[in-house]
């Protein structure tokens, strides 16, 4: 409670507030990449406390929402093989497919597990040999780490019956690509569980080369307003850098020895992001010693033609160019019992945020 009750403290909050409104002058659009921190912002009513001319956006920072419709198209396949037992985190299971979802899959009979580790699926494949056992990986550099520790236990137990079939993504190429592709922003409030892996040196080339600031925050009020407060005096004083507030989680250096783990089992790939298209080495997929657990290249499936929903305006929700609320679809045909898009199903996604809070602001 006095952990809560330090980062939620009404006068720090009001005194952060105040400092915001007195040293920006400019108009500046900052860029949070980090779904947690969309849900903060939303949750605690963050725009609400700023004036007009500082605008939030929510960017790439959900992992379901940009991962594409075909990984779950093929996800799909895979869970109506026979003899096959797909394991996945929650918030996937609702994402909705071309023509189905793996909630509905799993309604119809498809042995389909949620797990909360990749630990649990690999408890799965030992008890279950004669099966093929199918994690979805899914995330950022804070959960690939875990699914390299798997692997690795899966390579050393001789589970050869367990698969893992990768989604796991990189948020620097992410980052960068935003800028490239023209979306108008002026900072990024940084990852912060992405940062207590890799710490800020994956960072540096965006105030190098951009000449815009990267600070990296925490999730409570005081937290992100600090942040926004500190992007503020970098942009006023023409003076971009990377910062860490989070300080109570983040090193500069990160988690070394996570990191070696992921580089072992893991290597960068272009990959596809919903709203941002291909990105040069912004994937993991699996180094040729751990092929054998890749169930892309292992499972030979049968996967129905893709097709997406053009109604549905994720891409350019996650690219920064609009946000939930200018979906024609937002609260009506597309709500979270309901998903038409990936970013109104996931806890992280930003119109589950919007939709959730809406209240607020």
């Amino acid at each position: 409670m006095r952990y809560i009750d330090e980062y939620r403290n009404q006068e720090l909050i009001t005194s952060l507030v105040n400092r915001i409104r007195f040293y920006s002058k400019r108009p500046i659009r900052i860029m949070e990449v980090c779904g947690g921190h969309t849900m903060s912002i939303q949750r605690f009513g963050i725009p609400s406390l700023l004036p007009p001319h500082i605008e939030l956006l929510s960017g790439p920072g959900c992992p379901v929402c940009v991962t594409s419709r075909a990984y779950i198209d093929r996800a799909i396949a895979y869970s109506r093989l026979p003899d096959t037992i797909l394991c996945t985190y929650g918030d996937l299971i609702r994402v909705p497919g071309s023509n189905s979802s793996l909630e509905k899959e799993r309604a119809k009979g498809a042995d389909i597990r949620i797990v909360y580790s990749i630990l649990d699926a690999l408890h799965i494949a030992k008890q279950q040999r004669r099966k093929k056992v199918i994690f979805l990986g899914i995330g950022f550099e804070t959960s690939s780490p875990a699914t390299a520790a798997g692997i690795q236990k899966a390579y050393m137990a001789g589970l050869f019956n367990f698969y893992v079939y990768s989604a796991h993504k990189l948020m620097p190429p992410a980052m960068a690509a935003i800028i490239d592709q023209g979306t108008n922003i002026h900072g990024y409030i940084g990852p912060g569980h992405v940062s207590t892996i890799t710490g800020t040196d994956i960072y540096q080339f965006i105030p190098q080369q951009y000449q815009m600031g990267v600070v990296i925050s925490g999730f409570e009020p005081v937290d992100i307003l600090q942040s926004i407060y500190m992007l503020v005096m970098q942009y006023e004083n023409n003076q971009p850098s990377v910062e860490i507030q989070y300080r109570r989680a983040v090193k500069p250096e990160g988690n070394p020895k996570a990191m070696d783990m992921l580089n072992e089992v893991f290597e960068t790939g272009d990959d596809w992001w919903r709203g941002l298209g291909v990105l040069p080495h912004s994937g993991l997929g699996l180094r040729e010693d751990y092929k054998r657990f890749d169930a892309e290249k292992m499972i030979e499936v049968q996967v129905e033609p893709t097709r997406d929903d053009k109604a549905c305006i994720c891409g350019d929700i996650l690219k920064g160019l609009a946000k939930p609320t200018a979906c024609k679809l937002f609260g009506k045909a597309c709500t979270p019992s309901d998903p038409v898009g990936a970013c109104m199903v996931s806890n992280e996604g930003a119109c589950a945020a919007y939709y959730h809070y809406r209240q607020i602001n």
